[in-house]
């Protein structure tokens, strides 16, 4: 069966359908005006042949159908394995990414005990080498000490010996010097005035008592003076080495002081580098860590809108070859 429409317009269109040989033609209109369409009908092809088109037809659908599936199978599988070794892909990077980061923790973990043990061995060797320069310092101002007490003891028995010696040779040039004026006076006495020979004697002895007691005081005063400066030199000497001894001590505490301030410092800092360094460690594996998943992530969303453009493109293939078919099949 045909039918055609021409209304002066563009070429009408002609549609076919199977009638029977025998049929009568019929025409018909449809529609109004413009729009009018004439139909008429008229004997074609047989009905054995249309049977036979539509079952290649349906044979060629159902041969598309099962193609489609098996594409799909084919899909899913590929899809399927690529979603498998995506997963093993981000499994193995997970655990490289893991295995370097705890790698990286005991390589740093080590050097930082290797850094402390070293720290300590150093600071073991300098507070050692401080002992053993205070132990030699003492030593060394000890026996200066000696050495200078011993200096002056020596000079300050030198001096006594050379003053003993000396207020002895001065007593004996005294007495010689007298006993020679004596001699002289008593010579010029007993020639000029031997009857003041009394007289004489008296006054002789007077001045003998006198110059006497002058000597012994003078003498007396010299020993004071002399026991004063002794005394006064060792109580200066007492004094400049308990000033030495304070002021030792207190360089000693305050070396010691400084050390443990350094050591301590020293370990302050320490203890903040390395809670420093293992903050950003653990920042920087938490970093890590986020952006493989968002990477991981994005990576899924771009496969599955790959996905859903190939499965898009695969039904609209299937449509328009199931519609060319269908044509085809018509014509």
């Amino acid at each position: 069966m045909s039918s055609v429409a021409n209304t002066g317009g563009p070429p009408a269109s002609v549609t076919q359908s199977a009638v029977p040989a025998g049929s009568t033609l019929k025409q018909g209109k449809v529609g109004e005006g413009d729009d009018e369409v004439t139909t008429t009908q008229f004997g074609t092809q047989s009905l054995a042949t249309q049977t036979a088109l539509n079952e290649a037809a349906n044979k060629q659908q159902r041969l598309n159908m099962e193609k489609g599936a098996e594409l799909d199978r084919i899909n899913a599988e590929f899809f399927a394995g690529q979603d498998i070794r995506r997963t093993m892909a981000a499994g193995t990077e997970n655990r490289l990414a893991t295995k370097v980061a705890g790698e990286e923790t005991r390589a740093t973990q080590r050097v930082a005990g290797e850094e402390d043990r070293a720290t300590i061995a150093t600071t073991g060797l300098e507070y050692r080498a401080g002992l053993e320069t205070a132990g030699e310092q003492d030593r060394l101002l000890t026996q200066t000490r000696g050495a200078e007490d011993r200096a002056t003891e020596a000079g300050r028995a030198a001096e006594e010996r050379l003053t003993v010696g000396k207020r002895g040779e001065e007593e004996r040039a005294a007495i010689r010097e007298t006993g020679t004026e004596t001699r002289q006076l008593r010579e010029t006495e007993g020639a000029q005035q031997r009857l003041g020979i009394e007289t004489t004697g008296t006054q002789e002895r007077l001045s003998e008592a006198e110059r006497g007691l002058q000597q012994r005081k003078g003498i007396e005063t010299t020993g004071t003076q002399e026991r004063l400066s002794e005394a006064e030199r060792g109580l200066q000497q007492r004094k400049g080495i308990e000033t030495t001894g304070t002021q030792t001590r207190l360089t000693r505490e305050t070396e010691g002081a400084q050390q443990r301030l350094g050591i301590e410092t020293t370990g302050a800092q320490e203890r903040l580098r390395l809670g420093t360094a293992g903050q950003e460690q653990r920042a920087t594996i938490g970093k890590t860590g986020e952006e493989e998943r968002a990477g991981i992530s994005r990576r899924a969303q771009e496969q599955r809108a790959t996905e859903l453009q190939q499965e898009m493109f695969r039904r609209y293939k299937e449509n328009r070859d199931f519609q060319q078919a269908r044509g085809a099949m018509r014509v």
